[in-house]
């Protein structure tokens, strides 16, 4: 600064500015003026002046910015938003309802960052809300088995452009992609309809019939998920079970009847926790991420049939990364372990084939 780096800065040290006005009292004792030293320097002679009246008083160090602001907050409305705290912490726990508080009650008029200002510096901490009970995820039930067509997930999905809203089926074990059903509802009705077409298609409909016994269809309708476990030891176990989430639609009373006339148990993931159910969750984020024009069209059939292409490419092109990269009808078939295994074997032989081939070949090398 000064002298050969320009013109001192706006804020500087003590210490900086003492250094400075040594320089210009060893000028002035020269025969300098103040202008020409303070010129020569850097530094504007009236910024100097007041330095050199400052160091009079022994107070060269920069005050505290903020100063004393004509609108600040005066010592009773401190008091108010400390009482106010004491007196209504417990019931708002947020310094914004704290402010719109004192308003309310005629109290003190100040603004919500204020409030939360007041009470950093008294070293006051509002609660917050209380932390919620965890609920423990509900284990799967004894009688599943991890295999395709014994666990199935469903959602509901809305396309706005088409005024639409789509039902999907996903095997959880095999990620297929069982049948989707568009409609202008979304009610117990549209689940019906979806599911049926997904146990005609996978030929499970007879298999339905002869799981549902009365027992077991009275205890599925009625959700009482410990006697379905009595009657699994008996033999009569449900067909698959049904995860979803807590949808009015998908806890209808209308819905549970028809699983259990089909002999398929239901399962609900914990309120507020999508991850319990994210296989069908992740579904038409994929779908709409990779297929980005589905969202743009307008024509409900057009939006239909579309789905439907869009359906067999996800089931028999696009290799599914949680399956090991491999098509969802692959694993869904029983192939699946077969690609894998194959693809393992040929980077194994790969890897000597490339070693074989060093070992008996001279490369020129650069």
């Amino acid at each position: 600064m000064g002298l050969s780096v320009g013109p001192v800065p706006a804020r500087v040290d003590a210490c900086v500015k003492a250094g400075l006005l040594q320089l210009l009292d060893h000028a002035v004792g020269q025969g300098w003026s103040l202008r020409m030293g303070s010129a020569l320097l850097g530094l504007d002679d009236m910024r100097a002046a007041r330095w050199q009246a400052r160091r009079e008083q022994g107070r060269l160090d920069d005050a505290s910015p903020g100063g004393h602001p004509l609108h600040g907050i005066l010592g009773w409305e401190r008091a108010a938003i400390i009482a106010l705290f004491e007196g209504w912490g417990e019931v708002d726990r947020s310094h914004r309802k704290l402010a719109h508080r004192g308003s309310r009650i005629g109290m003190v008029y100040v603004s919500e960052s204020t409030v939360r200002r007041v009470l950093a510096e008294e070293g006051l901490v509002l609660k917050g809300n209380p932390q919620r009970e965890p609920i423990e995820r509900k284990p799967w039930p004894e009688w599943l088995e991890w295999k395709p067509n014994r666990i199935w997930g469903y959602d509901f999905t809305h396309f706005t452009q088409a005024r639409r809203v789509a039902v999907a089926i996903l095997d959880i074990v095999s990620r297929k992609w069982l049948g989707t059903v568009v409609s202008a509802e979304e009610t117990s009705t549209q689940v019906e309809v979806a599911f049926t077409a997904a146990l005609e298609a996978e030929d499970l409909l007879d298999l339905a019939d002869q799981r549902a016994t009365a027992a077991l269809r009275a205890a599925l309708a009625c959700g009482d998920r410990d006697r379905v476990n009595e009657l699994t030891g008996d033999g009569q176990l449900p067909l698959l079970l049904a995860i979803s989430d807590n949808g009015p639609q998908m806890r209808s009373h209308s819905t549970r009847e028809f699983f259990a006339g089909v002999a398929i148990a239901q399962q609900f993931g914990r309120p507020h926790t999508p991850t319990d159910q994210a296989w069908i969750e992740t579904l038409f984020g994929h779908v709409k991420g990779e297929w980005p024009h589905l969202e743009k069209i307008g024509d409900p059939y057009q939006l239909e049939a579309e789905l439907e292409r869009v359906r067999t490419e996800y089931n028999t092109v696009r290799l599914h990364a949680s399956i090991g990269y491999v098509t969802p009808d692959d694993e869904h078939q029983g192939r699946g372990e077969g690609i894998r295994q194959a693809r393992r074997n040929g980077l194994a032989a790969a890897r000597e084939n490339r070693i074989a081939y060093r070992r008996t070949t001279q490369e020129n090398q650069p």
